[in-house]
């Protein structure tokens, strides 16, 4: 009788390092960009737009969205500070009926993506909206604040006021909401405004009272002093009232032109006053997002020069995610990227993730893009650099100490295996990381830290992996399941 054969060799089990890597997409809620699709929606139609964005970026492999809550001093969110956005109903300060903020993190906990708050700190309307503006608008209880500027309505940002009512808005939305981070984008004074060549932007007032105060700086300088302020003053003010909530920036991509070499276009810090090589010097923010909306192959506003010399100023070494025009794809226009540009300006921020301060991510401008697949970019995301599943990289400076792993137990249940969690920690986390080996093929995805249970497929799955993280991505050590 031939004795039967000798059962196959042992496959190790190594357990993967986790992949870190932010990949982020901005949600524009503004005159409706991305979402909803048009105001006066109903509530379930609203609903089911956010989710299917969601749907998306999960599909893209994205793991944050930067959702933007408060456009021109309106609300996202249930305020006593602000009216309603006009972008839900289509009349400011009216009730849409829901929490929009409240449920976008709901839904984007349900599929392991972060949510960012974005805010708008000066922007107030345009002056088409100012006889639709309402009552409670700090535009209309405080026109004093407000100054006009060709097509638009801006808050002064010299005015003290104006910075209390920003940090109040934003440090009200830490206290009530479990964002992950609280996000400004690019506008602090307005951009120059080719419809009103040479208008400056009018804040004679404020500033004769800075220097009837006793102030000395040039005008200009004041103005960046301004910005300064309040960027040192949300980064310190947030933290107080949420310490592990991180605070991202996304400037202008170009600090100024000729830095470095060769780069043309427009002057950030003397046009718009945002001195932003210094707050990411300063270590104002956790994360930067310079908004790199240029080709590699530009070569006045080259992507890779850019980038590199970003990195070089990232003195601090907080995150370095740049800001990707996925809206260019297929856009119709002469300068149009080809999808796979995208994927190539990933593939160049990976390579300088050794450098020092180099980048650990990026963050794609804008969602209608990704939902309809434009030009192929979703699918080829999906399938390419984002194919393989990512956490944003832990935030270590504002806690270093890995979190206590978890216990579990695994139970065979028919198809599947239940998975069940007893956390061993009062520290609050933000999410189970589950990872498991089926085939010899490795699956992960991340769980809600109130769902202490999960399945993962039983037929040719031959470990389980658990790891808490805590609310700045720490992980804890594996927590290991063998059958």
């Amino acid at each position: 009788m031939t004795p039967p054969p000798p059962p196959p060799p042992a496959v190790a089990f190594t357990v993967p390092t986790v992949v870190r890597e932010f990949r982020g997409l901005w949600i524009a809620t503004v005159a409706n960009i991305d979402w909803p699709s048009r105001s006066g929606l109903p509530v379930a139609q609203q609903q089911t737009e956010f989710s299917l964005l969601l749907d998306a970026a999960e599909q893209a492999g994205l793991n944050a969205i930067v959702l933007q809550v408060r456009a021109a001093g309106d609300a996202l969110f249930p305020s006593t500070i602000e009216p309603w956005s006009r972008s839900l109903t289509g009349t400011q300060g009216v009730d849409p009926g829901y929490d929009p903020l409240a449920y976008a993190i709901t839904q984007a906990r349900m599929r392991g993506i972060e949510v960012h708050a974005w805010f708008n700190p000066f922007r107030a309307a345009n002056l088409s909206d100012t006889l639709r503006l309402a009552n409670t608008h700090f535009a209309v209880r405080r026109p004093d604040l407000a100054r006009k500027y060709c097509t638009q309505l801006w808050f002064d940002p010299g005015e003290a006021a104006v910075q209390d009512q920003s940090i109040a808005v934003i440090t009200d939305v830490l206290r009530r909401y479990d964002v992950d981070a609280v996000h400004l984008d690019d506008y602090f004074y307005p951009y120059p405004d080719s419809r009103c060549t040479g208008l400056d932007f009018p804040d004679s007032a404020t500033y004769a009272t800075y220097l009837r105060n006793g102030g000395s700086l040039a005008r200009a300088d004041w103005r960046r002093d301004n910005v300064n302020r309040f960027v040192e003053r949300l980064y310190r003010e947030s933290h107080a009232v949420a310490p592990k909530v991180r605070v991202g920036i996304s400037p202008f991509g170009i600090w100024r032109p000729g830095t470095p070499a060769g780069i043309v276009g427009l002057d950030s810090y003397a046009s718009i006053y945002a001195d932003s090589r210094l707050w990411l010097q300063r270590g104002w923010v956790d994360y930067f997002a310079p908004q790199l909306y240029w080709s590699i192959a530009s070569t006045g506003q080259s992507f890779g020069s850019l980038l590199s010399w970003w990195g070089q100023q990232n003195t601090m070494r907080r995150h370095l995610w740049p800001g990707l025009a996925a809206y260019r794809v297929s856009d119709g226009s002469t300068s149009a990227y080809v999808a796979a540009e995208i994927p190539a300006q990933v593939q160049l921020t990976r390579a300088q993730n050794a450098a020092a301060g180099g980048s650990t991510g990026s963050v794609l401008y804008n969602t209608t893009v990704v939902l309809n697949d434009r030009g192929g970019l979703r699918s080829l995301l999906a399938g390419g650099v984002f194919a393989s599943r990512a956490l944003p990289p832990a935030t270590d400076w504002l806690d270093a100490v890995s979190p206590p792993a978890p216990t579990i137990a695994v139970t065979p249940l028919g198809a599947v295996l239940r998975v069940s969690i007893t956390p061993v920690t009062s520290e609050p986390l933000a999410w189970y990381l589950l990872r498991w080996r089926t085939s010899g093929t490795w699956s992960q995805r991340l769980q809600r830290v109130a769902a202490l249970t999960a399945d993962v497929p039983a037929a040719g799955t031959d470990g389980v992996v658990i790891n808490a993280i805590d609310k700045v991505g720490n992980a804890s050590a594996d927590v290991v399941w063998r059958p």
